[in-house]
């Protein structure tokens, strides 16, 4: 097919326009359903579908708590159904979009106020733009309570883009869309006459009321500059040329020097690492800073550089041109952009200070990811063989305990951690010391469950925490720098923000019913999929697997196990953990 009939068939998104692996997973999802005969591109109400899909999105959590469902959906619009074969989508990139999507991306672009940067869509976006498009959905939307200010809202606070609002009034809104199609011509309800951009914008004008009545009016001369601009020139009036032309050098260089670092890091995550989660979360962040410093207009950046006269270019260290190790690559970027962001950030308390705040919000983030980029690269190294990890209890004896402890060491187990409940404190570190004794010196790990405080005192290995028990940031500051910690996560946003808490390892269930542990719910395999899918951090399945359901767990993608029952309670301990690690050590550790 031409690119000329393709483009009579189907919405193409420009290819600056991004997506995050969220909005894109969701898209996916959206592209399994059809509304009526045939595929013909993704529908608004298929979005919608594929919004719910996507679980752990905040876009679903926001459909889920206003009771919105896949059956109300389809009652809505019973013309919805799976399409038999859907199409093959590569996640790097969107589907193809009904022409009457255009509205959505309309609605969008109109409410958050790009700029010049190019948009990172997110799921959230998505179910912004099908709230403010000129289509049933909309009005569906808004029946089942959803309110579209609140909604713009939270994502200004998460993503810190956006301008202000933009009434149908006002005539940039009428002079920047007038290219755009009539109406009719992308499936809109609206009269032909009507421009669709004016059309969103008058979808809202109630809504948008008490905003308008906001101090925020600007003169026709300055509706044709950015915000930057008009900002920048109202601090420059207090500056003299000089001064002001070192401010943006300074400007200039500290934000090209945090986007090259940033980039580093991120083709590092993206291509050594190869976490899909990590990778996603400096894109955002990499993002997220090229807007922000989008604030700075580029033609007083340009103005001020003077890169053929800068001093600096001419100064160099021997230690510039070469990196100890690649941690030390690592280490070097990401102190390069804190440096850097850190320089814009005092710029912009002369020249615009109300940026100031959120450039000193993304400098701690790069904290954030800088941590958990190198722990899960340690954590990686240091269980690089840990594939078996049992869970043991007290035992009716010490002697009993140590004869445990002692077969399962010598059948090769990689990790142990001591449960138990119901024992009292002294009794119970008595058996940690236990433990501990016998697998100094060996390839078994010794972990402590629940209690930091007998983790240090019996010179454990790692302390296991869960969601109710203290926190990663509590328990680091109980045991110390070097001890491992590892977390039990439910869900996939537990697990992401395991990772970026600085733990060690998570645990990943219940999986299956367990005879240890009882629970009302099993995120199960679809659980363990989506960690194997974009997080590296070691993570092991745990609940209720066992020598006849281990397969299952291990086509998932996840690759360690974490087990109780199967090993503890079989009738040769030893012989049991044996044919576990022989099914594991076939398959590969990220």
């Amino acid at each position: 097919m031409s690119a000329e009939s393709l483009a009579g068939k189907f919405l193409l998104i420009p290819m600056e326009r991004e997506f995050t692996p969220g909005a894109l997973r969701a898209l996916a999802a959206a592209a399994t359903w059809q509304f009526g005969e045939g595929f013909g591109g993704l529908r608004l109400v298929s979005i919608l579908m594929g919004l719910l899909a996507e679980p752990e999105c905040r876009a679903a959590m926001i459909l889920r708590e206003l009771g919105i469902s896949e059956e109300l959906l389809l009652a809505r619009w019973p013309e919805l159904h799976r399409t038999p074969e859907p199409p093959p989508i590569p996640l790097e990139s969107p589907p193809q979009f009904h022409p009457e999507v255009k509205s959505l991306f309309t609605a969008v672009d109109l409410y958050m106020d790009w700029g010049d940067w190019p948009p990172i869509i997110s799921t959230e976006h998505l179910l912004l733009g099908l709230a403010g498009c000129d289509h049933p959905v909309a009005d569906w939307l808004r029946e089942q309570g959803l309110n579209f200010t609140q909604l713009r809202q939270q994502i200004l606070q998460r993503y810190g883009t956006g301008g202000q609002w933009r009434p149908a009034s006002e005539e940039p809104v009428v002079a920047q869309t007038e290219s755009l199609p009539l109406p009719e011509e992308v499936g809109s309800r609206s009269a032909p006459e009507t421009n669709q951009a004016q059309t969103v914008a008058c979808h809202f004008s109630e809504t948008l009321e008490e905003e308008r009545l906001q101090p925020k009016e600007t003169s026709a001369d300055s509706r044709n500059t950015s915000s930057g601009e008009r900002e920048s020139a109202g601090g420059l009036s207090q500056l003299t040329p000089s001064t002001a032309m070192g401010l943006y050098r300074i400007v200039d260089a500290a934000i090209n020097r945090a986007l090259e670092g940033l980039r580093v890091v991120e083709d590092y995550v993206r291509f050594v690492l190869d976490d899909p989660f990590l990778m996603g979360e400096v894109k955002d962040t990499r993002h997220a800073f090229s807007r922000l410093a989008g604030e700075f207009p580029m033609t007083y950046r340009l103005a001020a550089r003077e890169t053929q006269f800068d001093v600096g270019t001419r100064i160099k260290h021997s230690h510039e041109m070469k990196r100890e190790s690649v941690e030390g690559l690592i280490d070097a970027n990401l102190s390069r952009v804190r440096e850097a962001i850190r320089s814009v950030e005092e710029c912009a308390k002369v020249l615009q200070p109300e940026l100031a705040e959120r450039f000193e919000q993304l400098r701690y983030r790069c904290y954030t990811l800088h941590r958990a980029i190198r722990i899960t690269e340690l954590s990686r190294k240091r269980l690089q063989n840990a594939r078996l990890y049992v869970l043991v209890d007290a035992r009716p004896s010490p002697d009993e305990f140590q004869a445990l402890i002692t077969s399962l060491v010598q059948a090769g187990v990689d990790m142990i951690q001591l449960r138990e409940k119901k024992l009292e404190d002294r009794l119970l570190l008595e058996r940690a010391r236990i433990a501990r004794k016998i697998t100094r010196g060996t390839q078994t790990l010794f972990i402590m469950n629940d209690r930091p405080d007998l983790a240090v005192l019996s010179h454990a290995d790692g302390v296991h925490v869960g969601q109710e028990e203290l926190t990663v940031k509590d328990v680091r500051a109980l045991v110390g720098p070097e001890m491992l910690i590892g977390v039990s996560t439910h869900n996939i946003e537990q697990a992401r923000q395991a990772v970026l808490d600085g733990a060690n390892y998570i645990g990943c269930g219940p999986t299956f019913p367990s005879s240890t542990k009882q629970f009302s719910h099993f995120p199960g395999l679809d659980f363990l999929r989506e960690v194997a899918s974009e997080i590296t951090l070691p993570a092991f399945a745990i609940g209720g697997i066992n020598e006849s359901n281990i397969e299952e767990v291990l086509n998932t993608g996840i690759s360690r196990v974490a087990v109780s029952a199967a090993v503890v309670d079989a009738p040769d301990p030893p012989a049991a953990a044996k044919r576990l690690l022989a099914k594991l050590q076939d398959k590969p550790l990220r």
